[in-house]
């Protein structure tokens, strides 16, 4: 089937497109942009996107897909049914499956559940062998599989020279190690340690135990020459501490949650668990230095740490409760709604954030809006007022805390692989 992107709004920061114009699509190839004659609109689907905007596909570098060993909270099909209706038209899921991705042949599973999705998937794999710390994983034979960074995820790299070791061998592929930053030494409680852990008597876990490790971890970059990537970034010193990493020239980047710019601790005081994640909500001040961070640019990307749980685990005492939230099908609205209609990033910049510099980081190849290549694009309308309504989420898991938010701004429809996913289903195209 041919389509038509009828007077859409192309925007590519890369390629400094900016423009009204009309993409025809054919067996999932870009054919035509502009210059489409009368036959090509008989013989085409039109898709009438006024007013809406097409970039290159978005693409989250952090979510949490299940498969393998809890299938029953996500796994990788419904994983990416979530992305695609988030918007995105790539993922990499990270390591703490059970068993994890420590070698080649769960690296090979999960490409190979993923191969007929619209939504691409790359594993990142773990960086230690089953995510102890103690020894490097299979890096080269993980990294020949198709993994694409290596992770302890949920837990730093505990020993600096095992750290050390995975950013040297890393070196021979240019992949990041991907680092939650948290010293466990200090990371015994259940939320970020201020007053508002003191009022609810709730044992907190003090910024310094993120920043402890960040700073680690840029002193390593800086020793081996090896990349670094922090996680889900939280604190205001955390911020300073890349930013400044990054003026002295050292291979750091890093994401940032729509939940970390959002929310703050104090709506911890309902005991709500979706708002038990980790690392924790921290305070006005912090979400304050995300958004300014990803104003100048310390913070490289968006990412939503999309982390699903069954219902029964999440409607626990609050200090049993498991961390996180899903945040795929509600990302792009919460970026839309909190950074560019308060006007702290504009729209060629969230297409940075969210579609660019993720595959930069992970050096995976970045679509191009051209004649002839294949069509990997996410259409959203910046100005869609919307409901968010967990009961029709695509994942499979229901915990978010945003559940009956007004928010505004929405993705459409999304193109990739000639799939396309439109009115809540796939067709191919």
């Amino acid at each position: 089937m041919k389509i038509i992107l009828k007077q859409v709004l192309v925007l590519h920061p890369e390629q400094k497109l900016n423009q009204k114009s009309d993409l025809l699509i054919n067996n999932g190839i870009i054919e035509k942009i502009n210059g489409l004659n009368e036959a090509d609109f008989k013989s085409s689907k039109v898709f009438d996107l006024d007013n809406k905007i097409c970039s290159p596909g978005f693409f989250d570098m952090h979510v949490h897909l299940r498969e393998p060993g809890r299938e029953d909270e996500e796994t990788v099909e419904t994983g990416s049914n979530a992305a695609a209706a988030g918007g995105f038209t790539g993922v990499a899921c990270m390591p703490n499956t059970d068993p994890n991705i420590d070698s080649a042949e769960i690296v090979r599973f999960i490409k190979e559940k993923a191969k007929e999705h619209l939504v691409d998937v790359y594993p990142v794999a773990a960086a230690t062998l089953a995510r102890k710390g103690e020894a490097l994983s299979p890096m080269y034979e993980l990294f020949e599989a198709g993994a694409v960074a290596f992770s302890d995820d949920g837990v730093a790299i505990k020993n600096a020279g095992v750290l050390r070791n995975a950013l040297e061998y890393s070196l021979n592929f240019g992949t990041p190690i991907i680092e939650h930053c948290e010293d466990e030494s200090m990371a015994d409680g259940v939320m970020n340690e201020g007053l508002i852990s003191t009022t609810l008597g709730l044992p907190g876990v003090p910024k310094v135990a993120e920043d402890l490790v960040v700073i680690r971890d840029i002193m390593l970059a800086e020793f081996t020459g090896g990349k670094v990537h922090i996680a889900h970034i939280s604190s205001k010193k955390s911020v300073e501490l890349v930013r400044q990493a990054k003026k002295n020239k050292i291979n750091v980047t890093a994401e940032v949650t729509p939940h970390h710019f959002s929310l703050t601790d104090d709506l911890l005081k309902s005991y709500d668990t979706n708002y038990k994640m980790n690392p924790p909500l921290r305070t006005r001040a912090d979400a304050e230095a995300m958004i300014e961070g990803l104003k100048d640019g310390t913070i490289d990307c968006i990412a939503s740490d999309h982390a699903p749980h069954a219902i029964e685990e999440k409607e626990m005492e609050f200090i049993f409760a498991p961390n996180g939230i899903i945040g795929l099908e509600t990302e792009l609205s919460l970026v839309m709604s909190d950074l560019v209609h308060k006007k702290h990033l504009t729209i060629s910049q969230v297409i940075e954030k969210m579609a660019i510099n993720p595959r930069k980081i992970l050096n995976i190849p970045i679509p191009q809006i051209k004649i002839g290549e294949v069509a990997n694009l996410t259409i959203f309308d910046p100005n869609l007022i919307w409901t968010v309504d967990i009961n029709k989420f695509k994942s499979k898991a229901k915990n978010s805390p945003f559940d009956k938010r007004l928010m505004t701004g929405k993705s459409i429809a999304v193109v990739n692989k000639g799939k396309m996913f439109f009115e809540d289903k796939f067709t191919a195209i």
